[in-house]
């Protein structure tokens, strides 16, 4: 795998895991880094260089909705929700995750 492929794979990736998290409501970006890295078991983590770029294409793509409002810390921040068009993003998205890596699970466990 070229280092173009693997960075656009880990880009699409990511985008992925945002969707999901949005999916069960609003967060900021530093809440939705947390929860990557919690959700994960520590294994995943992101850095907002890498985050807030996917926040933006995701938004700039109607995917994500932002808002500023107080954070719980009382805060201003930037709040992200899924839109309608982002919702169909996922299940589209989720679908071929779920292909492709049980795909990748035969092969490991049975080539």
């Amino acid at each position: 795998m070229t280092k173009q492929t693997a960075d656009l794979f880990k880009q699409g990736t990511l985008e992925l895991l945002i969707l999901r998290l949005l999916s069960s409501g609003s967060l900021n970006g530093w809440d939705i880094m947390q929860r990557i890295q919690l959700v994960s078991g520590e294994v995943l983590s992101v850095t907002p260089g890498a985050l807030y770029p996917a926040l933006h294409r995701l938004e700039a793509r109607g995917l994500i909705s932002a808002l500023w409002r107080q954070s719980d810390n009382n805060r201003k921040a930037k709040f992200y929700g899924l839109t309608a068009r982002g919702r169909k993003q996922l299940e589209t998205q989720r679908k071929e995750w779920e292909r492709f890596s049980g795909a990748v699970d035969l092969i490991m466990r049975d080539a």
